[in-house]
């Protein structure tokens, strides 16, 4: 036998060196802490992410300011909601800018918890690389750890996964994992959507994270842009019109939400604008019997869907099916209370459009002009 096959190896001949290890989750733990409320029992965040020695899992107390808690909470039903970033986290790696990213992979989350009018409390996430990568771990939890900030939930722990054989180098990927909770009586289904009852579209940022495979295709594979390219009609660069942050709805239809308690009626139903567009996204919330129809022109489109419809020549229909064209969140509600929405959300910087109207009908979604 060589000398050389006498030779002992390593974790980190194998692409993970402990101790580099041990001091990146060192440096993010202060992204995670400044999350938490009273309610993150100290001390309890997962060892895997926070500080050597700590807890196999996190722990999140649900009697915290026990007098408040029973007051909202006397039937809760625990909400979990589970979601990705997509091929958006190219860009980021075309543009070698990774501390916004981790924002998308919150909002995706913790919107869809809002569908249910549900509470979002705390939040996990799972990062894949080929090998350790400090700087870019500590952006990725940047970000994370500023959309928890604004969705108002708490960023417990998570799990960065060393792949060497799995990922390309420069390659990484994120999962990110929500729990919240809603008052059973107060959960909103859609069930009690009746006609005449009024659509209100919440203002996208942009793209958010959804139809990134076809936008790649349209810009960088038939267009043959970069991602520094000016782009006149955006006044901005490909690449930071493509890494726009989803928005986080939470705080601004919580606010609804409270104002207008589900028992009064007046929030019906609510959707989260994703893959699928207007269409699929407002047809599940949508009980039998219940028609919603559009009214194309009835909101601002953001320049960047009408950039990449002619700069791909797409038609309107795959456009309304892949991308949400500029309303990131939907809000089926009472007719009478459509003003003091509106003015609400304008409080929390929410742009919002009466985009269409319940009728009577097979249930779906109508586009009409």
């Amino acid at each position: 036998m060589s000398q050389e096959s006498k030779a002992k190896l390593t974790y980190r001949d194998a692409g993970l060196d402990l101790e580099e290890y041990e001091r990146t989750l060192a440096s993010i733990a202060p992204l995670l802490k400044r999350t938490h409320s009273p309610r993150v029992i100290s001390d309890s965040t997962s060892g895997k992410r926070g500080k050597k020695g700590g807890f196999f899992a996190s722990l999140f107390s649900l009697d915290y300011n026990s007098r408040l808690f029973a007051k909202n909470y006397r039937r809760p039903v625990l909400v979990t909601c589970t979601d990705g970033v997509g091929s958006k986290l190219k860009i980021a790696g075309l543009m070698n800018k990774h501390d916004t990213v981790g924002i998308d992979l919150v909002a995706m989350s913790v919107n869809d918890c809002l569908c249910t009018g549900g509470e979002p409390l705390v939040f996990l996430d799972y990062l894949a690389m080929p090998k350790d990568d400090p700087d870019l771990t500590r952006n990725l939890i940047k970000g994370i750890s500023d959309g928890c900030m604004e969705a108002d939930c708490a960023l417990v722990g998570g799990e960065t996964a060393i792949l060497p054989d799995f990922y390309q180098p420069g390659d990484y990927d994120m999962a990110g994992f929500c729990v919240g909770v809603v008052e059973r009586a107060h959960i909103i289904n859609g069930r009690s959507i009746q006609p005449r009852d009024v659509v209100l579209g919440l203002a996208s940022t942009g793209l958010h994270s959804n139809g990134y495979s076809l936008v790649r295709k349209i810009v960088f594979d038939h267009a043959g842009l970069k991602v520094g390219d000016l782009v006149p009609e955006l006044c901005r660069t490909v690449g930071e019109e493509l890494l726009q942050p989803t928005r986080i709805y939470v705080r601004a239809v919580k606010n609804v939400l409270n104002h207008y308690p589900i028992k009064r009626g007046v929030i019906r139903g609510l959707a989260h604008i994703t893959g699928g567009g207007l269409v699929d996204n407002i047809s599940r919330v949508l009980p039998a019997g219940r028609r919603v129809f559009i009214r194309r022109g009835s909101w601002e489109v953001p320049p960047v869907f009408g950039w990449l419809r002619s700069l791909g020549n797409i038609d309107q229909a795959e456009m309304d099916r892949v991308f949400n064209q500029g309303i990131g969140f939907v809000m089926i509600v009472s007719p009478y209370y459509v003003a003091n929405i509106q003015s609400q959300l304008a409080e929390d910087r929410v742009a919002s459009y009466v985009i269409g109207e319940v009728r009577e009908g097979d249930a779906g979604v109508e586009s009409v002009n």
